[in-house]
């Protein structure tokens, strides 16, 4: 099974961007530390800070199953929002920090209703929990 994990804005500065609540490993070491795991599975990695970008890289349509996080796209993004719609295969979106216990503008996720699952405040393992639902 192919699994693309896509990041929005701000997530390539996981590692060092406010350790306190992303944590600070950087998801290329995250990754190199999971992949053992699934080794029966690919993983595929996209990051952008572009909006675009990553509708484009959605649309491509060569995985099996989505594990994205949208950033704060999650919070406005109708254009994800709609991509996401558009897919028919299994996908979980996935937050590092609970977005319920922070500001009331990340309370909101417009992209959660079009994926199957949402997983908030595990960290970087929520990564981990969502490609294991697709075992």
């Amino acid at each position: 099974m192919k699994i693309l994990i896509v990041n929005g804005p701000n997530l390539n500065l996981l590692g060092t961007r406010e350790p306190e609540i992303y944590g600070n490993t950087s998801m290329e070491n995250y990754l190199e530390q999971i992949k053992p795991e699934f080794s029966s599975h690919e993983i595929l990695f996209f990051q952008s800070n572009i909006e675009g970008e990553l509708i484009n890289r959605l649309q491509e349509d060569d995985f099996d199953a989505l594990v994205i996080n949208p950033g704060a796209f999650t919070h406005y993004s109708y254009a994800i929002a709609d991509c996401l719609k558009n897919i028919q295969k299994p996908k979980v979106e996935v937050h590092i920090s609970n977005i319920y216990k922070r500001e009331e503008f990340r309370q909101k996720s417009v992209t959660a209703a079009n994926t199957d699952a949402v997983l908030s405040g595990f960290g970087m393992n929520g990564y981990r929990l969502a490609i294991f639902s697709f075992k």
